[in-house]
C-alpha cells in the first residue's frame, strides 16, 4: 500500500454475527449483516461483542467474511468482522492496551515495528512446511527476533505502466523513459512523458526506485539484510548524488518529474492517455483496465550504468493481537483456516495483487498475467521500514525531493534533510 495509505482507519463496521446463545447452546447461525460501530471511550472503534473479532478493510473483508462465518459455524462461536477505514494501526494499539481490541486484523508488515514497541502482537506458530509455502521476501517482511509475527496474504510494489500505443518497447534505462516519452510527447501522442507522484510535499515512496538506482540509501543495511539505523544514508555523499540525478529530471532539467503532479491526479494522467508512462501500484491497475488503454507492466528501469532500481515492498498481513479475547480459535483461524490455497485465492479474488503464497501465486498468474508482471517487479525490492521513528523521516525525505525537483540545490538539501533524520532516530 502507498505511503499516503498504509495507516488506514475509520469506523464503519461490516459484523458478521455467526452463532448466539440461548440455554448454553448455539442457535442457527444467522445471515451477514452490517451496522454502524460503536465509539470506544477513547474515541475510536469499539470491539464488537463477539467471540472472534477481526479488524479489516472494505476489500479484504469481502473474502474474510464468508470464510470467517463457516470457521464460526463449525466452532460453534460468534464472529464478528468490522471494517475500520482510518486509523487502523494507531486505533489497533490503543484498543488492544485497553482490553477492547479485535482478535485479529489485517495491516501491512511496517505495522511491526510499532506493534512490537507496543507490544500489540503474539508470534504465530507456523511450522517450517507452512513457511516454505510462501515468498521469502513476505515471511521476511513480518519476521524479527527469530519469530514469525504475522500470516502473509498479498504484496504490493511500484512498476512501470507503459501506453504501449506511445512507447511499444520497455525501455532498458531510466535514460531511455526519459528519451521516448519525450519523443511520444513531440510526435503529440501525449503530452508527458511520465507520471509520478511529487506533489507539493514530495513522495518518498514514489522516489525511491530512482534514488536507490542512483547509489542513494535511507540507511545501511547489516550483514543480515537488515536496516542498520545507526548509519543514515540521507546526506551523504551517495545520497547527494542520487539527489543531483533526480534534480536532473525536475522542473530545471528534463521536466520529467514535476510537482504538478500528486497522489490525486497521477493515475488519472495516464489513464486518460496524457503520460507515456507511469510509476505507480497494484492500485492502479482497475483504473487502467477500465480506461481500455493499451498497457504493459515492466520492472521500473535503473539509470544507466547505476544499480537496480529498488521499490519498496508492502506485504500485507493477518496479525495476532496479544490482548486476544480467545487467542487459541484466533490463533486457529490465521495459520489454519487462512493458511490455505482456497482461503488465499479468495484473497486476492477479492482484494487483487499478487498473492505471496506461491502454489496461488503460479495459478493466478497463469490466468492473468499482469498479476505475474506485478510480482517480477518486486525482485530488487527493499522492505517498508517499520521503525516507529520513520513518521519523522518520511515528510522532512519527501518535502526534501519536492524542492529538489522545483529547482533546489541537492547538496544543500539533503544534507540538511540528513541532519532532520538523523535527529527523528536519535529520538525513537
Amino acid at each position: 500500500m502507498r505511503l499516503t495509505r498504509l495507516l488506514a482507519v475509520l469506523a464503519a463496521t461490516t459484523l458478521l454475527p455467526t452463532a448466539a446463545c440461548t440455554s448454553g447452546e448455539p442457535e442457527a447461525p444467522a445471515p451477514a449483516s452490517a451496522s454502524a460501530a460503536a465509539a470506544a471511550p477513547s474515541g475510536g472503534p469499539a470491539r464488537e461483542n463477539a467471540d472472534l473479532v477481526i479488524w479489516t478493510s472494505e476489500a479484504a473483508s469481502r473474502a474474510v467474511t464468508p470464510i470467517a462465518q463457516r470457521f464460526g459455524q463449525e466452532n460453534g462461536i460468534t464472529v464478528a468482522v468490522q471494517v475500520i477505514a482510518a486509523d487502523l494501526a494507531a486505533n489497533a494499539i490503543t484498543a488492544n492496551q485497553a482490553g477492547n481490541g479485535p482478535d485479529i486484523l489485517t495491516l501491512p508488515n511496517d505495522f511491526l515495528g510499532g506493534a512490537l514497541q507496543n507490544g500489540t502482537v503474539k508470534p504465530l506458530s507456523l511450522g517450517a512446511a507452512d513457511l516454505e509455502a510462501y515468498e521469502q521476501s513476505a515471511i521476511a517482511s513480518v519476521s524479527r527476533n527469530g519469530q514469525v509475527w504475522a500470516l502473509p496474504y498479498g504484496m504490493e510494489n511500484l512498476v512501470l505502466y507503459r501506453n504501449t500505443k506511445a512507447v511499444p518497447g520497455a525501455p532498458a534505462t531510466v535514460e531511455e523513459l526519459v528519451s521516448t516519452g519525450q519523443a511520444a510527447v513531440r510526435k503529440g501522442t501525449v503530452k508527458r512523458a511520465l507520471s509520478l507522484p511529487v506533489g507539493q510535499e514530495g513522495d518518498a515512496y514514489h522516489m525511491h526506485p530512482f534514488f536507490t538506482s542512483a547509489g542513494g540509501s535511507l540507511f545501511a543495511m547489516d550483514a543480515s539484510g537488515q536496516y542498520d539505523t545507526t548509519k543514515v544514508g540521507i546526506g551523504s555523499p551517495e545520497s547527494i548524488a542520487a539527489a543531483k540525478k533526480i534534480a536532473a529530471l525536475g522542473e530545471k532539467g528534463s521536466k520529467v518529474l514535476s510537482r504538478s503532479i500528486d497522489g490525486s491526479n497521477a493515475i488519472a494522467q495516464f489513464t486518460a492517455g496524457n503520460a507515456a508512462y507511469l510509476i505507480s501500484g497494484p492500485w492502479a491497475l482497475a483504473d487502467i483496465r477500465k480506461s481500455q488503454l493499451p498497457y504493459d507492466i515492466t520492472p521500473i528501469p535503473p539509470f544507466q550504468g547505476g544499480k537496480p532500481a529498488a521499490p519498496f515492498l508492502g506485504v500485507q498481513a493477518f496479525w495476532m493481537l496479544s490482548n486476544a479475547k480467545n487467542p487459541a480459535f484466533a490463533e486457529e483461524f490465521v495459520t489454519k483456516t487462512m493458511n490455505t490455497p482456497e482461503a488465499m485465492t479468495a484473497m486476492y479474488e477479492q482484494d487483487p495483487r499478487p498473492p505471496v503464497r506461491t502454489d496461488v501465486l503460479a495459478t493466478v498468474s497463469a490466468q492473468d498475467a499482469d498479476m505475474g508482471k506485478l510480482a517480477a517487479g518486486a525482485r530488487n525490492a527493499t522492505l517498508l521500514p517499520d521503525f516507529p521513528f520513520m513518521a519523522g523521516v518520511w515528510p522532512p525525505l519527501g518535502q526534501a525531493y519536492a524542492t529538489i525537483v522545483g529547482g533546489a540545490d541537492p547538496a544543500s538539501t539533503m544534507t540538511k534533510t540528513g541532519r532532520t533524520i538523523e535527529s527523528a532516530v536519535r529520538a525513537k
